[in-house]
């Protein structure tokens, strides 16, 4: 496998670092303060964001007749005027197409089971008599965000807004994740992106569960990605163009960046303006096409975001980063310590 850059750089962002210098065979290595990834980078490069917003998608409801207790996460919207939603459900056995599921204090909300997708996947329609946005304001009051469970049984008022960045946009509400690398940038941090003429785009890819199932399949190649809504507007795609055409950095700030700036690719390696879905699956070995750099959380094993870090960086480069990184007790996941790969 060839690493990203031989002789790339791997930083490691941590907001208590200890200042240490590690070098290897592999190239440079230092642990900073997230604040100092700016070191890094020269006026007019180009740190590209989601800038999607987590809805309230998890829902804890009844079955009909048994009472027992269930859970809803709701995955996407498949039809507004009919209250049509994609979901997963759990436990999975226990609710089958014809089942009715309540939701809230005097059963507020309504849903009934009309087909079964995956193991645990269900499509429902929600019963409820009023305008679209009268139903997604009461799913929304219902709802609970959807904080990895193994961060927490139970999002807290923390994570409220812990688990959004400061660039979210509420006209792009809809992703059931957070893009976990942008949980890292301040209002401070980019008030200095601005003194130093760092420049800064945003797309919008509505996160859904394409990264959170299990690969079961040896040849990555036959792994399959579920479709994510992506829209890459005319604006954002001159300026990854123009710091192209400049030889400035591209920054891809997480995952879901990295994956959308890799969808639409021209010939002469350039992005287009986008709006459709996404299945693109990134992993070693693999040619990159637009973004000279990267920012990304520590992510868990066996992962397909850890599998794309993996292609960015050369996977020796990032697995040895990886073990410096448990030593040291950086933090792993969604609210966990990030890396920069240069």
């Amino acid at each position: 496998m060839v690493p990203h850059k031989e002789t790339g750089a791997v930083e490691y962002l941590k907001k208590d670092a200890d200042g240490k210098v590690l070098k290897d065979a592999k190239g440079h290595r230092q642990f900073l303060q997230f604040k100092d990834i700016l070191d890094y980078m020269n006026p007019h490069d180009l740190f590209v964001f989601n800038d999607v917003k987590v809805f309230p998608a998890r829902l804890h409801g009844n079955k009909e007749k048994t009472g027992a207790e269930i859970e809803v996460f709701l995955l996407r919207e498949l039809n507004p005027d009919q209250h049509l939603w994609d979901v997963l459900v759990d436990p999975a056995r226990k609710i089958r197409i014809g089942n009715k599921l309540y939701f809230g204090e005097n059963d507020a909300l309504v849903a009934e089971v009309i087909d079964n997708t995956t193991s645990r996947g269900r499509t429902l329609r929600f019963l409820f008599d009023g305008t679209p946005e009268e139903f997604r304001q009461t799913l929304y009051q219902l709802g609970e965000l959807p904080i990895p469970k193994w961060i927490r049984e139970h999002a807290n008022e923390a994570d409220k807004e812990r688990f959004q960045t400061i660039y979210a946009n509420p006209d792009h509400e809809g992703a059931v994740a957070c893009p976990a690398a942008g949980l890292h940038f301040s209002k401070t941090l980019f008030k200095r992106m601005e003194i130093a003429d760092i420049d800064s785009t945003f797309l919008t890819l509505y996160m859904g569960n394409a990264h959170f199932h299990k690969v079961d399949v040896e040849d990555l190649s036959k792994h399959k990605m579920d479709s994510e809504e992506l829209i890459i507007t005319e604006d954002t795609a001159d300026a990854v163009n123009r710091a192209k055409r400049g030889g400035h950095k591209v920054v891809a700030v997480g995952i879901t960046v990295m994956r959308a700036l890799e969808t639409y690719v021209t010939t002469t390696h350039e992005i287009r303006p986008f709006k459709g879905w996404t299945n693109k699956f990134i992993f070693p070995p693999y040619h990159f096409s637009i973004a000279d750099a990267f920012i990304t959380n520590f992510h868990l094993p066996l992962s397909t975001m850890l599998m794309t870090t993996a292609a960015f960086g050369g996977y020796e480069n990032v697995m040895k980063a990886y073990e410096i990184a448990k030593k040291e007790g950086f933090k792993f996941g969604t609210y966990g310590d990030a890396m920069l790969i240069i």
